[in-house]
C-alpha cells in the first residue's frame, strides 16, 4: 500500500491511500492548508493500528 500526497483543485493538501491493486481505500476527506498539517493527517492514520472496530449495527438510533 502506498499514501499519495497531492494538491486539490483549491490548492489544498490531501492524502489518499491506495491498495496493491491502485484502489483507493482511505482519503483525507478535507483538504489542508499547510503540508505539514497532511503529513501530520497521515501519521495519525499510520498509529491508529490499535483502534476499535464498533459494529454500528448493534447501536440502537
Amino acid at each position: 500500500m502506498r499514501f499519495e500526497l497531492y494538491r486539490d483543485s483549491a490548492g489544498g493538501w490531501r492524502w489518499r491511500l491506495r491498495s496493491q491493486n491502485g484502489n483507493v481505500i482511505a482519503d483525507s476527506a478535507e483538504g489542508y492548508v499547510r503540508r505539514e498539517d497532511c503529513e501530520h493527517g497521515i501519521g495519525l492514520v499510520k498509529g491508529c493500528a490499535e483502534a476499535a472496530i464498533v459494529d454500528m449495527t448493534l447501536k440502537i438510533a
